[in-house]
């Protein structure tokens, strides 16, 4: 089975729903506090690409943090992404999954999740 990721924030509780399948079907995976250490740039970058067409996804648009920021996303650069994402783990979409180091699933959906692993 390849490494899985998943950047969490403790007080979310779709990420623990997320955790909680993970360890119901024993999958083994590193938990990482995306406030306390936000996903690298390799990792922001894989998202950028993967979800290139809907930039927007990858942005925690409910969140207090990004209803504080006047960010224009559609006429950002990557480059300019993903350095506002490193600044700030709350603006990003969680939880966030890497899996495998080449995809990246954003938020927790029990079948999306089925359909990866299962």
């Amino acid at each position: 089975m390849s490494k899985i990721i998943l950047y969490s924030y403790l007080r979310c509780s779709t990420c623990r729903k997320a955790s909680i399948w993970l360890d119901k079907k024993n999958f083994n995976y590193s938990l990482i506090d995306i406030v306390k250490e936000p996903p690298s740039r390799q990792f922001l970058a894989l998202a950028l690409k993967q979800f290139s067409n809907e930039k927007r996804k990858i942005f925690n648009t409910r969140g207090k943090n990004f209803k504080l920021i006047d960010f224009d996303i559609l006429n950002a650069s990557n480059d300019e992404i993903i350095q506002l994402l490193q600044a700030d783990g709350k603006l990003i979409k969680r939880p966030f999954l890497v899996f495998g180091e080449r995809k990246i699933i954003l938020g927790f959906n029990e079948n999306e999740y089925s359909n990866i692993f299962l």
